[in-house]
């Protein structure tokens, strides 16, 4: 390939990343003072010349993979040239896809050799991310990492030590970060949308055996076709187990159960919108109380942080849920309350403005009335004359919806 002076393949992957386009469309009325708004998303239309055109090989093709490579398939500028799996039938689906015009392997280290790969997507279980990352990040590869980054946090600093000698581009994958209503809302609440921020909620929620990460299991799965040595890599040794190995987000030894696969969102999807670095102080607990399955991860976790104070946000509090038990059919919400109103993310935005008088309470539930007539005679001359506007009420509430645009996946 002739090196282009004004934009080198390498330069093309760093700015591929930032071809979305999010745009905002008039406000409408729904009904009495509730208004919406739709998001206009406009994926990257560019034309890419040969010599721009980003190959790229795919390492774990499960059901991350597969999301992943759709995901950047949709790019003219991509080409997808090898996959790697440790399962045979995941093999032969790409080449009853794709032909021989795809490579597939199920040793990883043969696409990091391919001098003609431009770039990596690894989408393996999380006790693999570190070493593969590190050595194509070495082999002078682009790479983007599902999240989690690493399988135990000591593993971090290697992969960072790794990145900054290398100068590779490096992505950790999180969906929410990458989304037009994460974007929107990061804007609104830089707008002041809802005041200071004072607390935030938030929870995912599954009610179904997929959910709960009950995959299928081929009926063909054995040491015959899956190549469990090479799969289980630094984690303990043991006897080939199918379960492990599709079902391996249930096991600590090769995932990082709720915490590494949801809260992941719920926390970058936050820290997105409130430019935050996260908490310095966390409790977490948790359980098995229903998937009596042999899993060795919680599938109830339950969680509280203190927030510091940044020149982004004042400091608050949050809590957060994962439930795999939901009886209402489940669920992702982000919920941020302020001085003066809140915000709700789930597939959409909704703003509520509302803002509480500031004088103190009067009349009603209050101790005004254990007074005896006198006092209370007092007390009433001398609130009105501090607080003509009487007693304290809630301003009556404005609400704006932000909705995704038709057919926008995240």
């Amino acid at each position: 390939m002739k090196k282009n002076t004004e934009r080198t393949r390498r330069d093309f992957i760093k700015k591929v990343a930032g071809t979305t386009i999010l745009t905002s469309a008039g406000l409408g009325m729904v009904s009495g003072k509730a208004r919406f708004e739709e998001l206009n998303y406009k994926p990257n239309s560019t034309v890419f010349g040969a010599n721009d055109k980003i190959n790229y090989a795919v390492i774990g093709m499960g059901i991350q993979g597969h999301s992943d490579h759709n995901a950047a398939s949709q790019n003219s500028g991509v080409e997808l040239k090898a996959v790697c799996d440790l399962y045979d039938g995941r093999l032969k689906k790409i080449k009853e896809d794709y032909g021989d015009a795809v490579k597939t392997t199920k040793n990883y280290k043969e696409i990091l050799q391919d001098k003609s790969i431009d770039a990596v997507i690894i989408a393996t279980t999380d006790h693999w991310h570190d070493h593969i990352s590190i050595e194509a990040m070495k082999a002078g590869k682009a790479v983007y990492c599902e999240k989690p980054m690493v399988h135990k946090v000591e593993e971090g600093q290697a992969v960072i030590d790794a990145q900054k000698k290398t100068k590779a581009v490096f992505q950790v994958g999180s969906q929410r970060v990458s989304s037009v209503i994460y974007a929107k809302a990061k804007e609104l609440y830089e707008q002041g949308a809802i005041g200071k921020l004072v607390m935030a909620e938030t929870w995912y929620d599954r009610q179904s055996a997929l959910g709960a990460w009950q995959y299928s299991i081929p009926r063909d799965a054995s040491e015959k076709t899956v190549d469990w040595k090479a799969y289980l890599g630094d984690a303990p040794k043991m006897d080939f187990d199918a379960k492990r190995f599709f079902r391996w987000r249930n096991y600590q030894d090769y995932g990082t159960g709720v915490a590494g696969d949801l809260f992941v969102h719920l926390f970058s999807g936050l820290h997105l919108i409130l430019s935050s670095n996260g908490p310095t102080r966390a409790f977490t607990t948790g359980g098995l109380r229903y998937w009596k399955d042999g899993r060795d991860v919680p599938d109830v976790m339950t969680g509280v942080y203190d927030y510091p104070e940044t020149d982004k946000h004042p400091a608050f509090n949050l809590q957060m849920r994962v439930n795999f038990i939901d009886g209402s059919g489940g669920g992702s919400i982000i919920r941020l309350v302020g001085t003066e109103g809140e915000m709700v993310l789930g597939r959409n935005i909704t703003v509520k403005k509302s803002k509480m008088s500031s004088a103190p309470g009067f009349g009603g539930w209050d101790s005004y009335g254990t007074f005896d007539k006198q006092t209370q005679k007092e007390f009433e001359e001398w609130y009105k004359k501090e607080y003509p506007q009487g007693t304290p009420s809630v301003i009556e509430p404005q609400e704006f919806e932000y909705r995704s645009p038709k057919g926008y996946n995240e």
